[in-house]
């Protein structure tokens, strides 16, 4: 699928001369020559001359049937980036629609970033506004992308896994909820060759093996379809679909099955002329062979919303094997392949040039493009805004209906909430209450695929409360809560925000006149990206950023002042020091450790390390700081043995000390590290397994890396040593947990 042949231009002229007309084509042509001419010189990493790759990309977008002027934006849609080409000479020369599509694709690359990550984000963030303005811009760079993956070979290892899990995590999505499934196919199955090659040539070789058994099966059920469709002078295309590798891989990972029970590795797609058709062949298969209950789903009376339509049917075919069917017309087929470029229509523009504007029905159906906008408008920054994209755009969906039967698409694990602001704001503030399939159900009710959700509304509702921005799972419908908390109640969030600010300032031990100056809260505001000390205290208010994070950049220059001046005099005088003649040095700003002593001397300054978190039963020594009282390690602490195997001072400033026998009960951080066989389900094993100790946590983390080595961090809140064995002991009976270890930072 990866290698074909580079296109020339005349052979994309001749492809595109069946639908686009002459003058369009001399458009192109010049395009061409003007790309050509910009990239002179340019080679791609394969070595070939940089030209193939927009020709490539237009041929891509010509296999759409996209507009002239967006195959003319495919072939010019990398000369601002990677040429002394500007838009203005784009605009000049092919006119400014072409000028903002290309734009929309360019990377900021004259701006500087903190990191990649921070430009990547903003990079996406320009392009997906821009696509929320014209569609094109994403169907340009998804063929873009997918030309990329074509020729991924020739990157490094590195850029291969990293290009392709971008992919996966971005591109995929995309190209699902605009209904592009041939090009969502390809670019999974090309990411899972590079994410995960033993997986991946695994499936391709046992699909090999079982190619002719299931070819022949396969044949003989579209035979007999064929005959009796012939009999009752019904006209269609039937062929055999091999199911595509990642599909397969998605099946076996997520419904922990070997490849030999997976049955419907091909389907077979009949496609006739009309809807009429559709269901009459429906009944045919259904007398011929006996339909598999539960799997029949009628996308066509019940379009998905990328406006995806076929009649789905699994039956028991010859020799007893579940046979997948799948029944559509021609203009279906189309739109289950390109999507939203099958929906595209042409007009004439007012300067005579032929332009593409998608048809009512897709406006409507696309109205999250819409919602992208709404969220760049509340994203404090690129980050926030790519994080409330994934949340809402790039996850598991479910689908759930109306009383009218009106579909809605919702991210997974939506409430009503979540469904009452889809609906409309003013629906969602109102909100009193919900019914789920006619039921009263709370707010908080996790809604399911094919639930009929009601709202239940009151014009004398008092508006969202502020537990609403913990109950919405959807990023949408938070930044509709924060909007209201944020016009309505402006002044009550302002006074709200003041309180939190000095509770937390007071918490940290420092004077509010000290930290909570004008000057200082107005720097502090223009750093947020805030107007003014009003909006940051607002903001505060209604749940737009914690006091946290305000009071942490407050006291910054205070916390270094702090560190450089305030130092204590803890020097080897310590080991001198008498109980009775001993002066407590005491800080109202640190929290001292609990249940510890120097030597019989109580009072000191006495702090936990973070590095290895010790716990009473661990064995324990302290160390002299600079200006931070003593802190206590445990015994086996790298950095302790640093210090003794050092020469002087370091080596003069280790301790002993000692648990205090009165200890106070009290909770103390400990950071372990599980390991394990990924699977479904391993993390709520884990969870549930010191859940059942009543043990609490305060962080936990995950990965996995290519073996399928799942890796979890967890920070406990433990009592001692014998409370940090029971919970290692339980969670070491979890199925698949390999090791169970406690950890330094």
């Amino acid at each position: 699928m990866e290698e074909r042949q580079p296109m020339g231009i005349e052979q994309l002229l001749e492809k595109a001369s069946s639908y686009i007309k002459e003058a369009d084509l001399a458009r192109i042509r010049e395009a061409y020559a003007f790309a050509e001419s910009a990239h002179r010189g340019q080679t791609r990493k394969s070595g070939e001359p940089y030209i193939l790759h927009p020709v490539a990309v237009a041929d891509i977008l010509v296999d759409l049937q996209m507009d002239a002027t967006t195959v003319i934006a495919g072939l010019l849609h990398d000369v601002v980036e990677d040429t002394n080409v500007t838009t203005q000479d784009l605009e000049a020369k092919f006119g400014r629609t072409c000028a903002l599509l290309v734009d929309g694709l360019t990377k900021l690359e004259k701006i500087e970033f903190k990191s990649k990550e921070e430009a990547q984000n903003e990079n996406y963030r320009k392009m997906f506004i821009a696509m929320a303005q014209d569609i094109r811009v994403i169907i340009i760079k998804l063929a873009d992308r997918l030309h990329n993956m074509r020729t991924l070979k020739f990157q490094s290892e590195e850029a291969r896994r990293r290009i392709s899990e971008e992919t996966l995590e971005i591109f995929c999505p995309i190209s699902h909820r605009l209904g592009m499934a041939a090009i969502r196919w390809e670019m999974e199955d090309i990411s899972l060759r590079y994410l995960n090659p033993q997986q991946y040539y695994r499936i391709v070789n046992l699909m090999q093996k079982k190619r002719a058994e299931r070819e022949l099966h396969i044949s003989e059920v579209m035979d007999k379809i064929r005959e009796k469709l012939v009999e009752m002078g019904i006209e269609a295309d039937i062929s055999g679909r091999p199911k595509h590798i990642y599909s397969i891989y998605k099946k076996m990972m997520s419904r922990n099955k070997q490849f030999n029970e997976i049955y419907d590795l091909l389907a077979i797609r009949i496609i006739v002329d009309n809807v009429k058709d559709c269901y009459a062949t429906l009944g045919i298969i259904h007398t011929l062979w006996k339909p598999m209950p539960g799997r029949f789903k009628d996308y066509i009376a019940m379009p998905k919303p990328n406006m995806y339509q076929s009649l789905h049917t699994t039956v028991i075919g010859p020799k007893g094997e579940p046979t997948e069917v799948q029944i559509r017309t021609w203009d279906m087929h189309r739109t289950s392949e390109y999507g939203i470029a099958a929906h595209w229509a042409y007009k004439e523009g007012k300067d005579g040039s032929a332009t593409a504007v998608p048809s009512g029905s897709f406006e409507e159906k696309m109205t999250f493009f819409r919602e992208i906008l709404e969220l760049q408008h509340e994203a404090k920054d690129a980050a926030e805004f790519m994080e409330s994209l994934r949340m809402d755009f790039f996850t598991d969906l479910v689908y759930v209906f109306t009383p009218k039967g009106e579909v809605i698409e919702l991210p997974a694990g939506s409430v009503p909430l979540d469904f009452s602001y889809r609906i409309h704001t003013e629906i969602g503030n109102r909100t009193i209450g919900a019914k789920v399939n006619g039921r009263i159900v709370p707010l908080d009710h996790q809604l399911k695929t094919g639930d009929i959700v009601e709202i239940l509304t009151s014009k004398h509702s008092y508006g969202p409360s502020q537990d609403w921005l913990k109950i919405a799972q959807s990023s949408h419908a938070r930044s509709k809560i924060k909007q209201w908390f944020k016009k309505e109640k402006r002044e009550e969030n302002v006074a709200k925000g003041r309180e939190a600010l000095e509770r937390e300032v007071k918490r940290l031990g420092y004077e509010t006149s000290e930290v909570l100056t004008d000057e200082k809260l107005l720097e502090t505001a223009k750093r947020f990206n805030f107007n003014d000390i009003e909006d940051m205290l607002s903001a505060i208010g209604f749940g737009g950023i914690t006091a946290a994070q305000i009071v942490t950049r407050l006291t910054e220059k205070l916390r270094k002042e702090s560190e450089e001046t305030s130092q204590l005099q803890l020097t080897s005088e310590v080991r001198e020091l008498k109980p009775a003649s001993q002066t407590a040095v005491r800080s109202s700003r640190p929290r001292s450790a609990q249940g510890v002593r120097v030597k019989g001397v109580d009072n000191l300054l006495v702090r936990f390390a973070r590095c290895c978190n010790p716990v009473p039963g661990d064995d324990i020594v302290g160390y002299i700081t600079r200006g931070r009282g003593v802190s206590v390690h445990r015994k086996d602490c790298p950095n302790i043995a640093l210090c003794e195997e050092g020469a002087g001072d370091d080596a003069n400033r280790v301790i002993e000390v000692e648990w205090s026998p009165l200890m106070p009960e009290a909770n103390y951080s400990v950071d372990i590290e599980i390991t394990g066989h990924e699977r479904r389900g391993l993390l709520n094993e884990v969870l549930q397994a010191v859940s059942e100790t009543k043990t609490n946590m305060s962080a936990v983390s995950g990965r996995s890396d290519k073996n399928k080595v799942a890796m979890i961090h967890m920070t406990l809140l433990i009592r001692n040593t014998e409370h940090l064995q029971s919970v290692v002991e339980k969670i070491k009976r979890v199925r698949d947990v390999y090791s169970v270890q406690r950890i330094m930072q």
